[in-house]
């Protein structure tokens, strides 16, 4: 997960993003990312992709990895878990973004998010 936050660190400075778009763009990315290995189960070794890119008005975020199958489009919130805490990170990245695309071929997932720049 540090690499993912590094990367997202680094697209900030080299795109000159605001605050507020940074802070989002880190925290959908962390969320992601502790979900593929906390909930999907990833082979050991395996690697998560991450590659950020900047749209007109939007950042475009993909991320690939090799666990469960999870269409964010058709998971349900059961609100937060009050006994581990967390729970919530799904609902903040659809608050924040929106899925542009997920599939899975040759046993990767691969989810297409748009951050729109407010």
């Amino acid at each position: 997960m540090a690499g993912a936050l590094a990367a997202a660190r680094s697209f900030v400075q080299r795109t000159g993003l605001g605050r507020d778009a940074a802070e989002r763009l880190a925290i959908i990315v962390e969320e992601w990312v502790a979900n593929v290995v906390e909930h999907g189960e990833p082979p050991a070794g395996s690697r998560i992709g991450l590659r950020l890119a900047r749209g007109e008005g939007l950042i475009r975020i993909t991320v690939t990895d090799a666990g469960r199958v999870f269409d964010p489009r058709t998971a349900a919130f059961g609100g937060p878990n009050i006994d581990r805490g967390g729970g919530a990170g799904l609902e903040l990245m659809r608050a924040w973004s929106r899925v542009a695309a997920y599939g899975r071929r040759a046993g990767r997932n691969r989810l297409v998010l748009e951050m729109p720049l407010r």
